[in-house]
């Protein structure tokens, strides 16, 4: 059975692990009968697809796909299911794996990492935009110069920038020419760039905050795969604020394809093959 998994996460990494490592017994549904998947991947960067290959995908896409783009992968690959593996904010992403699931009339499961409530939490402002998170640290910061520490990616900077003063914003980003050039033409200075990749220890996240003097730190609730608890854990036991960005909701999502563990998944996938 050919499988289309649309990766870019961490969670992606392991469930393409899980198939190829079920390959090797063949995968069962309820009826017993043994189910050989052909995984294919689609990723947004080359390291991605280094990583989706590795993890057992015999073929991966380097590049974003619209929703006639994965129509026609799906067909010209005869994919029977598509596995949803992207980043909680990748809106985009997910409404057209769903929209191009129907068109083609394949199975979709959206894989959602669990969520965290932390809005009970005292330092935490919990905000549902780019634009309210950086009005809610200009608030935070104004009358000081202390910094605005931003762990919300690269593509979400200008936002900030449209309430936070440019020497007041230190951006986290990953090491690669796209997100540091991104940040130059912004006009960041060089030296308010944190060009780095992974999930840092609370300790890390403290020894940064410190260090550059920070007064609030923006982070997207990407739940703890994400890194989040350090994140939050970092800031507020030295006494920082912190700007929380809930996730977007979906519309299309239908709350039936969600799964949320890898072993969800496998009980969803025993039941479409049974």
């Amino acid at each position: 059975m050919n499988l289309l998994v649309m990766a870019g996460t961490k969670d992606a990494i392991k469930i393409i692990e899980m198939l190829s490592k079920n390959n090797e017994s063949s995968f069962k549904g309820n009826s017993n009968k043994e189910t050989h998947f052909n995984i294919l991947s689609t990723t947004t960067t080359r390291y991605g697809a280094i990583l989706a290959k590795k993890a057992g995908a015999y073929d991966a896409i380097s590049r974003p796909l619209d929703k006639d783009e994965l129509v026609n992968l799906i067909q010209k690959k005869d994919v029977k299911i598509l596995i949803d593996a992207t980043h909680p904010f990748a809106t985009q992403a997910s409404t057209n794996a769903i929209n191009a699931s129907k068109k083609a009339s394949i199975k979709y499961i959206r894989f959602e990492r669990p969520s965290i409530n932390y809005s009970n939490v005292e330092g935490i402002h919990i905000v549902n935009s780019y634009d309210e998170a950086g009005q809610f640290a200009k608030n935070i910061i104004k009358n000081n110069e202390k910094k605005v520490l931003h762990l919300a990616g690269v593509s979400t900077i200008k936002s900030i920038l449209k309430s936070v003063p440019l020497n007041q914003l230190i951006v986290r980003v990953l090491p690669n020419t796209t997100s540091v050039g991104i940040c130059e033409e912004i006009g960041i200075s060089g030296k308010n760039i944190v060009a780095m990749q992974g999930t840092f220890s609370k300790e890390f996240n403290q020894a940064l905050m410190r260090e550059y003097d920070v007064g609030v730190v923006i982070t997207k609730e990407s739940g703890e795969t994400g890194g989040v608890p350090s994140k939050i854990d970092a800031a507020l036991e030295i006494g920082l604020e912190l700007i929380l960005i809930n996730r977007p909701e979906i519309k299309e999502l239908n709350e039936n394809s969600v799964v949320n563990t890898i072993e969800e998944l496998q009980k969803k996938l025993e039941e479409i093959i049974k």
